[in-house]
C-alpha cells in the first residue's frame, strides 16, 4: 500500500520532477517520506485538479511510477520545493482517499520498467533517437535536472525521450503504459513525426 500524488505530469523510471508543496496534506506526506526513507506514487490525473477543494475528488490513471525524494529546499517564494526521482512502474489495483484526502492505493509492481535493470543496447535503426536525446540533454533546463542517462540502454533512451518530447500528457501516459521498450520507441517515432509535421507546417 502506497500514498499517491496525482499530477498533470507523467513521471518515468529514472526521471526527475521538481514539485512545489503547499497543501498541508502533502507537507505532511513529504515529512513522513523523509522520516521513513519512503516514497509515493506519481499518477497522471484522469479527473479533478491537483489541488482538492471542498466537494471535489480526484481520479487517476491506473499506471504510475513510484518516486523517492532526492532533494528538498525552501524556495524563494517561501514554499517547500522537492525533487523526486522515479524508480519503478506500478499499476493501481485499488484506490481510496484517507481521512486527510491523500489518495492511497494497493499496487502491482511492473516486471519491465524499473531502475537497475541490465542495459539493452539500442539497435542501429534506433541510433537517430539516441542522437536526438543527446541534443535534448544539452538544453539548460534538462542539464539542471541532473539526470544520469546511459545512452547505451534503450530503456533509458525511451524513458527520457518520452519525458522530454513536447507531446500531450495523455500521449506520455500511453507510452508509460506500454511494457515493451521496442514498442515504446516505435510509438515515439510516430509522435516525433507528428511533432515535426506540426512544427514545419
Amino acid at each position: 500500500m502506497i500514498p499517491l500524488f496525482p499530477l498533470r505530469s507523467v513521471l518515468f523510471p529514472g526521471g526527475r520532477l521538481p514539485l512545489q508543496i503547499f497543501e498541508q496534506r502533502y507537507l505532511d506526506l513529504v515529512s513522513q517520506c523523509l522520516r521513513g526513507d519512503s516514497g509515493f506514487g506519481v499518477c497522471l490525473l484522469r479527473k479533478g485538479e491537483e489541488t482538492v477543494r471542498a466537494g471535489t475528488s480526484q481520479q487517476v490513471h491506473r499506471t504510475g511510477t513510484y518516486a523517492r525524494i532526492v532533494d528538498w529546499d525552501k524556495l524563494p517564494n517561501g514554499l517547500l520545493g522537492i525533487t523526486v526521482e522515479g524508480t519503478r512502474k506500478f499499476r493501481v489495483q485499488e484506490c481510496w482517499p484517507r481521512a486527510d484526502k491523500v489518495l492511497m492505493a494497493t499496487v502491482e509492481w511492473a516486471d519491465t520498467d524499473f531502475v537497475g535493470q541490465p542495459a539493452i543496447e539500442p539497435s542501429d535503426d534506433q541510433a537517430h533517437l539516441v542522437d536526438l536525446l543527446k541534443d535534448l540533454m544539452a538544453h539548460p533546463l534538462v542539464e539542471n535536472l541532473g539526470l544520469e542517462i546511459d545512452l547505451r540502454d534503450q530503456r533509458q533512451v525511451a524513458w527520457r525521450l518520452a519525458e522530454l518530447l513536447p507531446v500531450p500528457a495523455d500521449d506520455k501516459q500511453r507510452l508509460l503504459e506500454l511494457d515493451d521498450t521496442d514498442e515504446r520507441l516505435r510509438e515515439l517515432e510516430n509522435l516525433l513525426a507528428t511533432v515535426l509535421r506540426y512544427t514545419s507546417g
